[in-house]
């Protein structure tokens, strides 16, 4: 074993840390050294999210002390940010294995450190955590989640005064403040129990009449309240709101998917527990199948995320992608605003760069003012920030499956996505159609766009510089053309460039660095090329569109699209 890493083991076996973490220590030892290396061999990194990774001993685990030594980096930061104020923060947790012990030992440290700390009686959903923030004056919040990745993980959210997650500067000095803390010694684990307030009902009656605030059709939904839902919670921790928040809404008709009802960290029904995936979602599916529902949801473990199933205009069952399911929404939003006169000529939407066009033609049309940011949710919340009291937020979304509806929080919230989703469902059944129904009727009036995405990963040591390799080839040599298509345009964000190929006009892209590169084609496709910022992964973005006359065309019109995505593909050599 190397000596930097033998030297952070015998630190965990000598220092202040349980006997029970050092026997484990030991049984590695004994039994398991590359598991052992593994585990120590670098300290788990605290990124401008938070933490996520695997759990267990060591300084690149996800365990007591690696969510302590942050949490304290964390109230360092926050105490130099607010010299001789008071500061509050909210505490909340999903239903992963040992998130509660995680939530309350974050709980522990800050209240240590002097903070008013509200902790949530029990499991509770990402967005409620980002509501109670801004409901309750706090300066900051964590949730102990790791989101939609496999039983192994656990992690860490930061969020900032405005419920948004960290963005510049407060990201990279809170990574420094973590950084700084070199021993578990440094940490202040206990003594300040009385600066803990537990939260439950009342926070959660607040946070729903928020939700309920959100319809604008409640005449449609008291119609059609016995609209057929079937949801799933996935072993998550919607089961604790969606439910609530449908019936306060107006739905009676609500069938919960009972093998995925029960929060459990061990996922057992699903590999992945996440609404992107069609497995996941196989079993809710089956349901709806057999009930013969008019709509399936599924909400990912902390009920950030949705996805949702309809009948196809073949009265078949799919999965909506996460860009059909955002131009869904965003249509919604804009056209039923218009439509009942609350429409404000200063409302605006936010989109991000790898989320379909389609959202900005549909708010073109609508004369809805629509910005796009670089992907994830603290951006939108960043730039409605920077708009207040400027222009009116509406809706905000993007492809990963993610909404985030009104500004009383400020990042994607699933529990008022599947709300306004079932109100959508609600509202197109009043006029004898379906969702998909809509979803035609919007290629026909806005052009039909069609996107997908692949994701590349380069395992082992090398995998890293081979996807920096890749992008280095497109930065410096662009392709010419992309399935027979020239590329006209080239945006890099991470330059924060654009320029057109074939005139050489340039101009600057007023957006944060970041390592995304976009070629547009003659022909109007789109393809994003974006690293992961922490795993040897690659996704590519395709989006290519075309004109849609008539419901008649949409198989052949899907089926030309496809492929030529697929042409895209080979083009670029991508399978």
């Amino acid at each position: 074993m190397e000596a930097s890493i033998q030297e952070r083991v015998n630190v965990w076996l000598n220092g202040n840390y349980d006997q029970e973490t050092k026997h484990i220590i030991k049984e590695l030892q004994a039994n398991s050294p590359e598991e052992l290396a593994d585990a120590f061999y670098r300290n788990l990194e605290f990124g401008t999210g938070g933490l996520r990774g695997l759990m267990g001993v060591g300084t690149n685990r996800v365990n007591k002390y690696t969510i302590g030594m942050a949490t304290q980096g964390f109230a360092n930061y926050l105490k130099k940010t607010y010299p001789g104020v008071e500061i509050k923060l909210a505490i909340a947790h999903d239903s992963r294995n040992n998130s509660r012990f995680f939530a309350e030992t974050t709980a522990n440290v800050f209240a240590s450190n002097g903070m008013q700390v509200f902790l949530f009686e029990a499991l509770r959903p990402t967005p409620e955590l980002s509501f109670a923030i801004r409901h309750l004056g706090c300066k900051a919040g964590v949730v102990c989640t790791a989101s939609h990745n496999p039983k192994e993980y656990n992690g860490y959210k930061a969020y900032w005064n405005d419920g948004g997650q960290l963005v510049p500067p407060h990201d990279k000095n809170v990574i420094t403040e973590v950084e700084a803390i070199q021993s578990v010694d440094e940490v202040k684990w206990s003594g300040g129990e009385a600066n803990i307030t537990i939260l439950g009902k009342d926070l959660d009656q607040a946070y729903l009449e928020m939700v309920k605030g959100l319809s604008v059709y409640p005449d449609v939904i008291a119609a059609q309240n016995n609209l057929k839902i079937v949801y799933t919670p996935i072993h998550g921790t919607g089961i604790t709101l969606v439910p609530q928040v449908l019936e306060k809404f107006g739905f009676n008709n609500v069938h919960i998917v009972e093998e995925q009802s029960n929060p459990d960290g061990n996922f057992p029904t699903v590999k992945y527990p996440n609404p992107e995936e069609s497995e996941t979602m196989s079993i809710g599916l089956k349901k709806a199948q057999d009930l013969n529902a008019d709509i399936l949801l599924g909400t990912d473990p902390d009920a950030d995320r949705v996805g949702i199933g309809v009948k196809n205009h073949k009265g078949e069952w799919v999965l909506m992608n996460g860009n059909q399911t955002a131009v869904l929404a965003f249509a919604y939003m804009m056209e039923a605003r218009k439509a009942k006169g609350i429409a404000q000529p200063n409302d605006m939407v936010i989109s991000t760069i790898v989320t379909t066009e389609m959202i900005n033609e549909v708010a073109k049309q609508n004369n809805v003012a629509c910005y796009n940011v670089l992907t994830g949710f603290k951006w939108i919340a960043e730039k409605i920030k920077e708009l207040e009291g400027k222009e009116n937020y509406v809706i905000g979304g993007e492809e990963s499956f993610g909404l985030m509806i009104g500004d009383q929080i400020r990042d994607k919230d699933a529990v008022s996505a599947v709300a306004l989703m079932c109100e959508m469902a609600a509202y197109e059944k009043n006029k004898g159609k379906t969702l998909f129904d809509k979803m035609i009727e919007l290629y026909i009036q806005y052009g039909f766009y069609y996107e997908n995405l692949i994701s590349i990963t380069k395992k082992g040591m090398n995998g890293q510089k081979e996807i920096a390799a890749m992008m280095e080839g497109y930065r410096n040599s662009p392709p010419k053309e992309i399935n027979g298509s020239a590329v006209v345009t080239l945006l890099d964000y991470q330059l924060q460039t654009g320029k057109n190929l074939q005139t050489g006009e340039t101009w600057t892209i007023q957006l944060p660095k970041s390592n995304v590169l976009q070629f547009i084609t003659a022909d109007g496709s789109k393809i994003s090329a974006r690293p992961s910022g922490t795993e040897p992964k690659i996704k590519f973005y395709f989006s290519v569109k075309t004109n849609l006359s008539s419901k008649a065309e949409f198989d052949a019109k899907q089926l030309e699209l496809e492929n030529r995505i697929n042409g895209i593909i080979n083009s670029m050599n991508l399978k």
